[in-house]
């Protein structure tokens, strides 16, 4: 059982190699060291606060605990307050059912409660240490893989007591990163967890930051792999067990076992003639005589303890017997913290490679009785990983609380950290956002205003009641593609048919006659291909850029926005230049009876269904937002409808300069409309993608990305899609696919680079996203204050590309609206069909109201 330190290098290298195969998808089933995540990724960073209630199932005991934990207080980042109860679990549930042992749980969970006065009608956050190797799937939920020791039921776990006792230290040391537990109570073993790189946890999605591994090291050797460091002795405990040759490495180390390794020593040393003359008594032959708690008795107090623990087994031992005895004890004990500080060696080499440090600076939270009460099993233990870590700087600190204080404080930082990912950060600039927005929308509604925020009437009265029937062509122009709809209304459904069409560059930006004889091509086109050239049916005009409206057929363009500048357009009726164009065609016609921007035939889409629906939202290639406005509010006329926002231009007069950075104004003075819609292009698709780019350049040239190459492509303009910030973002995500979408766009990183590169993307949509919520907020509580009420219940409908598809743009803008106006119940409501439905519900509407 002498081992020397080539040995224990050995051993560490045999460990390390397992502690690989577990962490491979593709070992991991034929692996004995099982690295179980654990979905714990965070330490406790001292803001974590609240009450908690904690179970501890970890052998014949049971504890229920409250747990407070208190936010900066005293000299330590915080404090822990705990009462605790211990429950005995009897023998006959030990081996029983599941249910019978989960019913016991929740009968002490609810006598524990009682006597604390903690309300039973409330939820409370619950932490369950359950010391057992589990499989996890999540936090919350996790597979008993098997039962360590004298337990057979069946259950599952939140918390492993290793990875509570990670946390109970981490609250005092920040550098406690690595877990270990040697434990003597029946029922109990060792283990040991780390914080492993998300990276090589291949059991798990994704790459970024670290995830604490519960090693279960216990079963280190099941695979044969310490066979030629097993004595005899270890083979007689392994197969007197309860689970013949598994838990291999716990057999070798660990509390419950130490006295019957003693004890087998001592017993074939009697029947060899060598100690007590060759006597053998009933005791000494009987398993459990000689108990851990023995071992450590006679590490202490030398012959005395020994020769009162020999008298206990009625063997009259001499002088030189105890002497004997007590040097078994030792090397029996001694081989258990060598083997130990083997197997932490080879998990703090495996950190200190992982972050490619020459030196370790780290601490290790510890628990167990043996480590506890064994006089020099820590002694040794530090000794040994410290000859055999040279490079590393390791400090021991011992779990004062356990793992069920731990467990809470898993439990505070997962509620602190889905806080976090609920909760936008609503800062006092949003605040102020909010404000100016509802400052620009009390403006704009001014008849002699000149608020950035335009506020156009629609001259949309009504809203659809279902009475729509028939026939409709709707024309959609808002980006880059222009869209020809026939839609048929029949009851309360619809049905569409539609066919896209692109918009050149040269046409977008050529003149204002070019762009309208191309789209009275498409239609003819449309018209054409559905067999309806020859029929002429009411239209509605979707046309999605700021139009000054005097009715519902008729709309001056007042400036072009989303990268159109075709001439001789600003300042004309863009109905006019339509149907103008029809008629120099002179092969179809049409009956133009609406005109009405995708905001508001968003808003229709959505009402045809939700008759709660009263704003519009676009998210998309650009932002924009309608409402129904009161008729006391709109001095520009005097009848009641929707008003078209056009909040895109939201600080074209300077009121956002506080917020705007130096990279919406790179992006700004690179637009084909300076100083012009500032809003839009901080929340806009069409600019959010240049945005990151100019992030990205910025810090390239400062040494922070790409090693300071900056490359002719991050040069160019519009090379980062908005799209990209999509891809980048998704949570399934994995960095080298970060890697590859970089390196499809000539910009070659490592992973480091790729974890800025996402982290630059989620700041500038989420801001986006935040920004529009604030928006958002202003509109619905001016709705609210315009109608009298103390609570709204109100419908949005939405559509737009950024809304729909980034991963994450639609919750922020939900939970900052939902933060930011508190008093109003909105829900958002995706429109399917987009703006074209809109337009020709616009046109059924507005021809019924011009037939009455």
């Amino acid at each position: 059982m002498r081992l020397n330190d080539d040995q224990l290098n050995e051993l560490s290298a045999r460990f390390q190699a397992e502690l690989k195969k577990g962490l491979s998808a593709e070992s991991n089933a034929a692996a004995a060291v099982k690295m179980l995540p654990t979905h714990v990724c965070s330490t406790p960073d001292g803001s974590e606060k609240g009450q908690f209630l904690a179970l501890d199932l970890g052998g014949s005991k049971f504890k229920v605990l409250q747990v407070k934990v208190r936010e900066c207080v005293g000299i330590k980042k915080g404090d822990v307050e705990m009462e605790e109860k211990i429950y005995p679990v009897p023998d006959e549930l030990l081996t029983g059912r599941a249910t019978e042992l989960f019913d016991h749980v929740s009968e002490s969970l609810k006598d524990f409660m009682h006597e604390k006065n903690i309300s039973l009608e409330k939820k409370h956050p619950l932490a369950f240490t359950f010391s057992f190797p589990c499989d996890q799937s999540r936090l919350d939920q996790g597979t008993l893989l098997n039962w360590r020791c004298t337990v057979s039921n069946r259950s599952s776990s939140m918390v492993n007591d290793t990875v509570a006792t990670m946390m109970t230290c981490g609250f005092d040391d920040s550098y406690c990163e690595c877990v270990l537990c040697v434990f003597m109570c029946m029922g109990t073993g060792t283990n040991a967890c780390y914080m492993e790189e998300l990276r090589h946890i291949d059991l798990v999605e994704g790459d970024e930051g670290r995830m604490c591994v519960n090693t279960e090291w216990g079963s280190f050797g099941d695979d044969g792999a310490l066979k030629d460091f097993l004595t005899e002795f270890d083979r007689e405990v392994d197969a007197a067990s309860s689970n013949p040759g598994k838990q291999i490495f716990e057999k070798m180390v660990s509390g419950m076992h130490l006295g019957e390794l003693v004890r087998l020593v001592v017993l074939k040393m009697a029947k060899l003639g060598k100690l007590f003359d060759g006597r053998v008594s009933d005791a000494l032959r009987t398993k459990g005589k000689i108990t851990t708690a023995d071992v450590a008795a006679m590490d202490e107090n030398g012959l005395k303890n020994t020769k009162d623990v020999l008298d206990e087994l009625d063997l009259n031992p001499s002088d030189d017997d105890c002497i004997a005895v007590q040097h078994v004890s030792t090397i029996v004990s001694f081989r258990s913290s060598n083997l130990v500080a083997a197997g932490l060696a080879a998990i703090l080499t495996r950190i200190r490679q992982n972050r490619n440090m020459g030196a370790l600076r780290i601490t290790v939270g510890v628990d167990g009785t043996v480590y506890k009460t064994h006089p020099q099993y820590p002694k040794r233990l530090h000794k040994v990983v410290r000859r055999l870590l040279p490079e590393c700087q390791v400090r021991f600190v011992l779990s004062e609380s356990g793992s069920s204080k731990g467990a809470a404080l898993v439990a505070a930082v997962a509620q602190r950290l889905t806080s976090l990912r609920r909760q936008p950060r609503i800062s006092e600039q949003l605040q102020l956002v909010k404000a100016r927005m509802r400052s620009g929308l009390d403006a704009g509604l001014r008849s002699k205003s000149s608020s950035t925020i335009k506020m156009l009437p629609s001259f949309v009265y009504l809203t659809p009641d279902g009475t729509e029937r028939g026939k409709y062509l709707a024309l959609d122009l808002g980006g880059t593609n222009f869209r020809a709809l026939l839609v048929r209304f029949k009851k309360q459904t619809s049905r569409l048919y539609h066919k896209i069409y692109t918009i050149p560059l040269e046409i977008m930006q050529g003149t204002g006659e070019e762009l309208f004889d191309h789209l009275a091509q498409c239609v003819c086109d449309f018209l054409d291909y559905m067999g309806l050239k020859n029929t002429r049916l009411p239209a509605g005009f979707t046309f999605s850029f700021p139009c000054e409206q005097s009715a519902i057929d008729t709309g001056t363009l007042v400036a072009w926005t989303k990268g159109f500048k075709a001439t001789d357009s600003e300042g004309h009726d863009v109905v006019s230049m339509l149907r103008e164009a029809i008629k120099r065609r002179n092969d179809i016609d049409l009956d133009i009876v609406a005109l009405i921007n995708d905001t508001v035939g968003t808003m229709m889409s959505c009402a045809h269904e939700d008759q709660r629906c009263e704003i519009g939202m676009i998210a998309g290639t650009g932002t924009n937002l309608c409402y129904m406005e009161e008729l006391k509010n709109i001095e520009k006329i005097e009848q009641r409808m929707c008003i078209n926002t056009e909040w895109g231009g939201l600080g074209d007069d300077g009121c956002l300069d506080d917020i705007i950075t130096l990279y919406d104004t790179e992006v700004d003075q690179n637009s084909i409309n300076q100083g012009k819609q500032r809003f839009e292009k901080m929340t806009s698709g069409m600019y959010l993608g240049e945005v990151v780019r100019q992030v990205l350049l910025d810090l390239t040239r400062r040494g922070l990305l790409f090693k300071g190459h900056v490359s002719e492509t991050l040069k160019t303009p519009g090379i980062f899609e908005t799209k990209y910030l999509s891809q980048i973002e998704s949570d399934r995500l994995a960095l080298l696919q970060v890697r590859s979408i970089l390196q499809q766009l000539g910009l070659h990183g490592t992973c480091h680079d790729s974890i800025i590169v996402k982290h630059v993307c989620l700041v500038v949509s989420r801001r986006a996203a935040q920004l529009c919520g604030a928006g958002m907020a202003a509109v619905v509580d001016k709705i609210r204050e315009n109608r009298g009420l103390d609570h709204l219940d109100i419908a949005v409908g939405v559509d737009g590309s950024l809304y729909k598809l980034h991963p994450h743009f639609s919750q922020v803008l939900k939970e900052t609206v939902r933060v930011m106006a508190p008093q109003c119940d909105v829900t958002f409501q995706p429109s399917e069909e987009g703006s074209g439905k809109g337009a020709a519900l616009i046109a059924a509407v507005a021809r019924r109201k011009r037939d009455v």
